[in-house]
């Protein structure tokens, strides 16, 4: 048995539950490909994993931004069941936390439609206690609206929840909320850029964190 340090534990989706790093990667190199004729490197690809997809694609062209936008997403839906993966241990880590009593949610700047897709190709665990997607907020990660819109619909405070995610964009958020922010290692960002956004622990796989998460 386990006692829990926060008895709400919010979740970023990409790269945190779900490893869809290898989907977005190849999403966004076949969008600049079908529209811009370019390449860029991953780290350029990948810069802005965890803001909206639409802000992304601005900053790659503000011109072509609409197009890059429809032809990401067209490719990666059709993409998703092949790419996406399951992170070893992460099931078992949010089913005991469940055990637990945790309320446990997912606060993710996708659409819901790519969530839906998601679940369709690797079903969740559980049934979540709450699920925000991009349509949920007027603004998002890394402003705060989309973890209070979460702890809104819980009836949860600040000081109950923490956010868990593998981008800097997920740690300002939960900064931001007053939540307190735990980085993970197996997603897009490494251990330098997340600690540069000083969250409470960063960890390296599932088992950690469960240990982080209890006492």
């Amino acid at each position: 048995m386990h006692t829990l340090r926060w008895p709400v534990v919010l979740f970023d989706l990409d790269g945190t539950v779900l490893d869809t790093v290898e989907l977005i990667r190849a999403s966004h190199e076949h969008a600049l490909r079908e529209v811009l004729g370019v390449a860029m490197t991953d780290e350029e690809l990948m810069a802005g994993i965890g803001t909206p997809l639409l802000e992304q694609m601005e900053k790659f062209s503000a011109d072509n931004a609409d197009e890059l936008f429809h032809s990401y997403r067209t490719w990666n839906h059709a993409n998703t069941a092949r790419l996406i993966q399951r992170y070893d241990g992460m099931d078992e880590l949010i089913l005991e936390l469940e055990r637990e009593g945790a309320r446990l949610g997912i606060v993710t700047s996708k659409m819901l439609d790519a969530v839906d897709l998601a679940w369709k190709a690797l079903p969740p665990p559980i049934v979540w206690d709450v699920v925000i997607t991009i349509e949920d907020s007027t603004r998002h990660k890394p402003h705060p609206e989309p973890l209070q819109v979460a702890m809104e619909r819980l009836g949860a405070t600040p000081a109950e929840t923490v956010y868990i995610g593998d981008s800097p964009f997920d740690l300002q958020a939960a900064h931001a909320a007053g939540c307190d922010a735990i980085g993970v290692t197996w997603g897009v960002f490494d251990r330098d850029a997340l600690a540069a956004e000083s969250p409470l622990e960063i960890v390296d796989d599932p088992a950690e964190l469960l240990r982080v998460l209890t006492v």
